[in-house]
């Protein structure tokens, strides 16, 4: 068994395989890790492409396209590894990219989840949008990074190269003590896509586990490679999502007010779509509350089984008002003490 293992989740992705794989398999230590490729039922010619191009790569192919949470759910279960690394097929990584996160995780048996610096692809002077230097979230849910606030990327000029515990680490390159992801069930199946890595990492630290950015560790992101950056589909599930990791997660007496501004929040967002020409978004929106309200028994099932109340890192604003009224752009503007410790 190897240390570590790095298990590619592809679906219809045979472009970015034949584009990044090559990539990932000569700055990946072979002595450190596996490399492993799960194929979530593609039907663009993948698998076969996987057998004739790199068979010494191992080939999990899943039955069905159970989306980014059970897609991995099920490879996960089939691989041996002290840690797991969840890496998006459009990643290009970086010499040494593997060993600095697991010797920060090596000498912190508390941290559960970490993840690299993510920079764009396309313009590398620029952090990514998903990730970037490291996930929070602001009392109401709505996610932000260290580099980048809503549609805003910083420059990296170094001023995030900071070893630091975040709030949430990306899905898109995530590195997992394996343990504790089989322990505790990893991703949450009924997420199906989106969100589900900060309803994992937020469950890890009602655990008391911690969660790292480890920016000496640097990878390139593409991002959007399954579904379009703008997509009804994302919007609904972005929407549903979080309003299902708030209830799960939250401190008892902090949930139902919570989720009353956010409710309100999110009437606000559905208008715009709607006055901005987005019909398809005003009615995911609308899908996605209706859709949350008819989990709330199982959502309260689970509440009950696991604990819950660790909102340390959480930001005790609401990020829109920062960043839209107030014209906070960058993470570097907002208050530190804001930031909650407990």
């Amino acid at each position: 068994m190897k240390k570590v293992a790095v298990v590619i989740l592809n679906y219809n992705g045979k472009k970015f395989l034949e584009q990044f794989l090559p990539n990932v398999i000569e700055n990946t230590d072979a002595t450190l890790a596996d490399i492993v490729v799960a194929d979530n039922a593609s039907t663009d010619g993948s698998v076969e492409f996987m057998k004739q191009a790199f068979p010494d790569i191992r080939l999990i192919v899943n039955d069905f396209n159970g989306g980014f949470a059970t897609g991995y759910n099920q490879a996960l279960r089939q691989v041996d590894a002290e840690y797991y690394v969840l890496l998006n097929s459009d990643i290009e990584v970086t010499p040494h990219w593997i060993e600095p996160v697991v010797e920060l995780m090596d000498a912190d048996q508390s941290i559960a989840a970490c993840q690299p610096k993510i920079l764009s692809y396309h313009d590398r002077t620029k952090f990514e949008y998903a990730g970037a230097a490291g996930g929070y979230i602001d009392q109401y849910g709505y996610p932000f990074c260290r580099g980048r606030l809503f549609q805003h990327l910083e420059t990296d000029q170094g001023q995030y190269d900071d070893t630091k515990e975040v709030f949430w680490a990306t899905g898109a390159c995530l590195f997992v003590r394996a343990e504790l992801y089989l322990q505790h069930g990893g991703l949450d199946d009924s997420f199906f896509a989106h969100m589900e890595e900060i309803d994992f990492c937020w469950r890890m630290k009602n655990l008391g586990y911690k969660i790292y950015c480890c920016p000496q560790s640097k990878v390139y992101h593409i991002g959007g490679g399954t579904l379009p950056k703008s997509s009804a589909r994302k919007t609904y599930l972005n929407f549903r999502n979080n309003l299902s990791l708030l209830y799960k997660n939250l401190p008892s007496g902090r949930v139902f007010w919570t989720l009353f501004y956010r409710v309100l929040l999110d009437w606000v967002a559905a208008i715009k779509f709607l006055a901005g020409g987005g019909l398809g978004d005003f009615w995911a929106v609308i899908r996605a509350h209706f859709a949350f309200y008819r989990r709330i028994p199982s959502l309260k099932k689970v509440r009950q089984q696991h604990p819950h109340g660790r909102v340390g890192e959480m930001y005790l604003r609401n990020i829109v008002f920062d960043n839209y009224l107030k014209g906070k752009r960058r993470f570097s503007e907002l208050d530190p003490e804001k930031f909650s410790k407990a």
